[in-house]
């Protein structure tokens, strides 16, 4: 199993697609062995893609694609300022709601950092943020955000790991509204300097001016989970209905979609699920080598050994997790853990559902994580400062997401109380 690894490490250092590594990697370890057809590699490539729930995937794209234009972005940040821009912490507070009512829209982090950065960043460093703070809160706050469902990495997980999409996006709701409790608090107990004076209150008129430009942008959301969690549709049916209506709000109510914008938004769709696919195949077919190889018995042989149980594998889970996702971005990372970690995690007695959670969480640090988080280059080149000074501001947000993590990893009812609630636990 070394051979297959090291092939793929070393296409990841020749900046090879991750798709392509992933699967490189593996027909190389099947060219290894003996007695293997190399066939196997178009059948596990169509294999993998061959799910319903992957669907889901190009239409949520496509609803956050049609979504994240300027005019959406700016009216969702004008309702969060007018509901706590006026808290202290200023700015950072609308940052950290803004992100939430988005994410819930795109489903993509990098998206809601760079849809949201756009906006905010530069009116920060107008209101006395100094660049690395201002990117800083908008990496932590996109990095917060992967919580909040529809979740392209919740889709994935819950398609190859036979766990209910529809009970994953009901457990994401309270650790993200945890994390983002938690990063409002911090915001909080900064010191006033550098630009966390609050904005002035705006009056409840004002409020109810910025609700109502934001109407339709905020009912997208509702229309999702009101229709998953209530059984109207699937997940994957949700998509098409996100998609259609996006179409129809940003084309005709807010009219800010041309056809021009529209075709760019089917080809960057069309582009983002294929780079996607490509790695859920890739990953399919090292999945299964990894399994011929009996290397997830192993490694519960060598963490049996240890000892720790259910707590000591998770953790052991969190500080794998943080490595592997900073470094292969979210969810390549995840499909190759996966087929490693799930059926350890299974053998303990650990719910998946609640193992998705936690997976998602620690993802949404790691793709921030300096110095070689993804998604924190999206941000800095928005906030137009040093790698150094961005890390001094972030690590302290990152610090405080994780201790949510770890909550979550040891409290499961945190994760089971709103799908028990809904009865989607154990679907």
């Amino acid at each position: 199993m070394i051979a297959p690894l090291l092939a793929f490490a070393a296409f990841v250092a020749l900046a090879v697609p991750i798709g392509f590594a992933l699967g490189g990697g593996a027909a190389i370890g099947l060219w290894l062995m003996e007695g293997v057809p190399l066939d196997i590699v178009a059948s596990r490539t169509f294999g993998a893609m061959d799910s319903f729930t992957f669907l889901a995937i190009p239409f949520f794209i496509l609803a956050g694609e049609l979504m994240e234009t300027g005019g959406i972005s700016r009216r969702l940040i004008v309702f969060a300022s007018s509901m706590v821009g006026h808290i202290k912490g200023g700015l950072g507070n609308v940052v950290v709601l803004a992100m939430m009512l988005f994410s819930g829209i795109s489903g993509s982090t990098n998206a809601d950092a760079a849809a949201v950065g756009s906006v905010m960043i530069p009116s920060m460093k107008e209101r006395g943020y100094s660049g690395a703070r201002a990117g800083a809160i908008v990496a932590a706050a996109a990095g917060m955000g992967i919580l909040v469902p529809p979740c392209l990495t919740m889709v994935v997980y819950g398609s190859v790991t036979n766990t209910s999409v529809a009970a994953l996006f009901a457990a994401g709701f309270l650790p993200a509204f945890a994390m983002a409790g938690a990063l409002l608090v911090h915001l909080r107990l900064q010191p006033g300097a550098d630009g966390t004076v609050p904005e002035p209150r705006v009056s409840w008129a004002g409020r109810g001016r910025a609700l109502l430009d934001a109407g339709w942008a905020l009912l997208l959301p509702a229309i999702i989970f009101g229709g998953i969690l209530g059984g109207i549709f699937t997940p994957t049916e949700a998509a098409v209905v996100a998609a259609v209506y996006a179409m129809l709000a940003g084309g005709l109510l807010y009219r800010e979609i041309t056809l021009a914008f529209f075709w760019r938004a089917l080809v960057r769709t069309g582009v983002t699920t294929g780079a996607v696919m490509l790695m859920v195949a890739g990953a399919n077919i090292l999945a299964w080598l990894m399994t011929v190889e009996q290397v997830p018995q192993s490694l519960a042989q060598l963490i049996a050994t240890v000892g720790g149980g259910k707590l000591g594998f998770m953790l052991f889970s969190v500080v794998v997790f943080l490595v592997i996702f900073a470094l292969l971005d979210g969810i390549p990372g995840m499909l190759m853990l996966v087929p490693v970690f799930v059926p350890i995690a299974r053998e303990l007695g650990i719910d998946l559902l609640h193992y998705g959670i936690v997976m998602t969480s620690v993802m949404g640090i790691a793709l921030f994580m300096p110095p070689i988080g993804v998604g924190l280059y999206i941000v800095l080149g928005m906030a137009g400062a040093s790698l150094g000074d961005i890390s001094r501001h972030l690590l302290p947000y990152l610090g405080t997401m994780l201790l949510v993590t770890l909550l979550i990893a040891f409290f499961p009812a945190l994760v089971f109380l709103l799908p028990d609630l809904l009865r989607l636990h154990g679907q």
